[in-house]
């Protein structure tokens, strides 16, 4: 039991040495999430992961630097993402994104447990910049749907798709 609480401290204190508030962070109670029953710790597991992997995202957008995206992405996922943060070096812009909100719900746990389904609302803010240059600034509130699987020793997003809300 300390142990999870011991990761998500840690995850707070290192946001704030980065000086950056952390998101809010609610989590539905995860229940039945398939014919599969969810342990405590891969549930922890896989919230903490995917959060990581939010901070990931927002600096590889605004560092123009795919290899961010290495640690907590694969297929699919990082594929679309590293042709965004490309696309985005070619323009001479960088992307900043600062997520505020989450609210979390497990939604599928696969049999063999080579996959978990999360739905999230997240709000954050975006900002597009030209150099140092903000061009525009945009409050989002949007739904992501996240499809994760096991590596050696962390989740890792493979499907990553937004619809606005």
């Amino acid at each position: 039991m300390k142990r999870p609480i011991f990761v998500v401290c840690s995850l707070f204190v290192a946001m704030f040495a980065l000086g950056s508030d952390p998101p809010a962070v609610r989590i539905e109670p995860a229940g039945s999430v398939g014919p599969r029953p969810l342990e405590k710790q891969t549930e922890t597991a896989v919230i903490r992961d995917y959060l990581q992997a939010w901070r990931s995202f927002s600096g590889a957008f605004e560092q123009n630097r795919v290899d961010l995206l290495d640690r907590e992405f694969t297929g699919i996922a990082k594929e679309k993402l590293a042709d965004t943060i490309r696309e985005q070096a070619k323009l001479g812009i960088h992307t900043r994104y600062r997520d505020t909100a989450h609210d979390i719900r497990l939604v599928f746990y696969s049999p063999e447990g080579l996959s978990i389904q999360l739905v999230d609302t997240v709000e954050y803010d975006v900002q597009i910049l030209d150099g140092q240059k903000v061009q525009t600034t945009q409050h989002v509130r949007a739904r992501y749907v996240a499809v994760l699987t096991p590596t050696e020793v962390r989740w890792k997003v493979r499907i990553f798709q937004a619809e606005s809300e």
